[in-house]
Formats: C-alpha cells, structure tokens, sequence
C-alpha cells in the first residue's frame, strides 16, 4: 500500500512539474490547423531548409554529455565583475535612434518613433531549473521596471536564453504587439497575453503598419521547450523602417538562406547577429566564429552588432572569446563591427561612434 502512494504520489509530483507554465502552451486548434499548411512544416514537425544534424558528423549525444559534465574549460565564467553602463530607457526621447545591448541575444532599441525588444532575458537564469544557467556578475542590468511601453516584442524562438517566461510575463502590460514564429503564440497565450497581442509568421510572411514592417525570415536552428522539438518555429526577421533596414538574426548554423535574405531584402543598414556559444559539434546550428563574416557579406551590411555572449555560459570556449575573435576576425572588412557594453547606448545614425574593448582585463 505505501509503495503504491508513494509511485502515485510521485507521479503526481512529475505532473505538477511538468505542467508548470514556464514550459509554455501546447500547440492544438486552429493555431494547429494553420501550423499543417505551412511549407516549412512536414511529418509533424517544422524543417529547415537544408537537412540539419543536432550534432556535425563524428560526434555522439554521450559524447556531448560526459564533456559538459566534465567541461573544465578555462575562463568560461568571469573571475570578476566586468564594465557595464546602464541607459536609463525610460528617459530617452522617442525622437532619437539608438539600441542597447542588455546581454547575450537581448537588445532594445528605438526607431523612427518605435520601441523594440527583442528575446529578453532578465530573470536572471535562462534554463527552466533555477540556479542552472545563471548570468555572469553584474550583467543582469535591466528588469522589466525600466522599460517604457514597447510597440513591438520579438522573439527570434522559444528556447529558455531568448524566451524566458518570469520576464515576458511582468513585460505583459507593456507590450502592444508580440512578433514571433509560427506556434510560438501559444507559450504567450498560456501566460496570459491577449489573442489580438500576438502576430505570428511563417517564413516570408509580413506585417505592416504606418510606414514600417517586419518580414520573417529562415534561420537554421530548432525549437523545443519541454520534450518534443520544432512544433514551433524559429525565425530571423527584416525590419524594415521608414529610414533604415535591419536584419534581426536569432540563432543561426550558416546557409545558404542568408545570402537568399541579402538578394532578396538588402543592403541592410544593420544586422543583429549570434557570434557566441558555438562549438564545432553545433555548426549546423550556431555561426562558428570563422563564418561571421561571411554571413555580413551574404546580407550586405554596413553595420553589424554581434550577440549571444557576455551574460551567460552555454558553450566549451572562454566567456571573452567570442568578442575577441570577432574583432580580429573582421578587421580590415568592408563593414563596421560595434561591440558597445552591455547596457550602452549605440547609436543608429553615429557611423563615428566608437567603442572600447571592455572585455579585455
């Protein structure tokens, strides 16, 4: 008798867990419904374009794991606190251009009047066990306090480091549209979002309004917040404005769909792309350090911000290492790499704005 309640007593438990709301929505109805008519959706799951391995050739998932319980890589968390500056948001005027970096893949930034956000992260953690994935010392500047009210919230996907349920869940009544990919409404709708607050897309869907509009675009990535992978889907976007155009990457393995973007919607004034938390294991899907610029030439970029890195520890490489091969990789290249500090304030229009190399000691 007491085995038998404790089992139910435990599945009980599982239940309770899993049910939680930070894994998000399940995908079902008429969401479902539009779901099975996309091209990009085949045998119950969303593809990319090219076949995609979760790990390159000659490489095993009990491989993978035994290194990262044992990683004992140098340096892959800061010793100590590193250099920030925190733009108070909600003083800025409307008038002026300019973006934040806030971190790994989150950054705001105004323009033309909007405010934007994308993939925030601010709870501190991006897994979905407290304490797991926790961000370096010092970087976790923002909460959704200081934000004014946001036109449009974007989400590149819904894994925990871009889509983090405490911090979407307090931004709620600032938000006025969310932007995402296919299926990812229904993490929104489970915390509460309104139905007429989420605007999903398909590849090459678009929505527009007064004088600007956003494009979902491919990415080489996958989904998944619980067990099952890409019942959703991932996406970059254009974003084009009244006065610029702006490629908003996600995360991406390189392919042939960036330079399909840069025929397609370029020059870009700016891109937004990942350049951290890669591993050779993974080059179907994070950009390798030696790829960066290809991808800015296949966009045709003048102005490149790199993301995913400085705030938390994903990958087998030194917290610091990403920025320091972007910088000695694209010197020299015919477009501009900014890597303002987190919290910083770039601006849109400033060409000669300059920026330190404040990851070095």
């Amino acid at each position: 008798m007491y085995k038998y309640l404790a089992v139910v007593g435990l599945l009980a438990v599982i239940i309770l867990i899993f049910n939680h709301p930070i894994f998000g929505g399940s995908i079902k109805g008429k969401r479902l419904e539009r779901i099975k008519k996309s091209p990009n959706y085949k045998d119950g799951t969303f593809q990319n374009l090219s076949i995609t391995p979760s790990l390159a050739e000659g490489f095993t998932m009990r491989q993978v794991l035994w290194e990262f319980f044992t990683d004992k890589t140098p340096n892959k968390i800061p010793l100590n606190k590193f250099r920030t500056m925190k733009t108070d948001l909600k003083s800025q005027p409307i008038t002026e251009n300019f973006m934040v970096w806030m971190g790994h893949s989150s950054y705001y930034f105004q323009i033309d009047g909007k405010r934007f956000l994308v993939d925030p992260v601010f709870s501190g953690n991006a897994s979905p066990i407290p304490g797991t994935t926790k961000a370096f010392a010092g970087t976790d500047l923002y909460t959704p306090d200081d934000f004014p009210e946001i036109d449009f919230l974007i989400i590149s996907h819904d894994h925990y480091d871009h889509l983090d349920y405490k911090t979407v869940k307090d931004l709620q009544p600032k938000v006025n549209q969310v932007i995402c990919g296919l299926g990812v409404g229904a993490h929104f709708e489970r915390w509460d979002y309104a139905e007429n607050q989420i605007t999903e897309l398909d590849w090459y869907e678009d929505v527009s309004f007064g004088g600007f509009k956003i494009t979902s675009t491919p990415a080489r990535h996958f989904s998944g917040r619980l067990f099952k992978r890409n019942t959703t889907l991932w996406s970059s976007f254009v974003l084009q404005t009244p006065s610029q155009k702006i490629f908003i990457g996600g995360d991406s393995g390189y392919d042939f769909h960036f330079k399909q973007i840069g025929e397609k919607f370029g020059p870009f004034d700016w891109a937004i792309l990942e350049n951290g938390q890669y591993n050779a294991k993974w080059k179907y899907i994070h950009t390798l350090p030696e790829e960066f610029s290809k991808v800015v030439e296949d966009l045709n970029v003048k102005n490149v911000l790199p993301v995913h890195s400085g705030k938390f520890s994903l990958a087998q490489h030194a917290w610091d290492e990403p920025l320091q091969k972007i910088t000695e990789n694209c010197k020299g290249k015919n477009f501009r790499t900014c890597t303002p500090m987190i919290g910083e304030k770039m601006s849109l229009n400033n060409e000669n704005q300059k920026f330190t190399e404040w990851w070095k000691p």
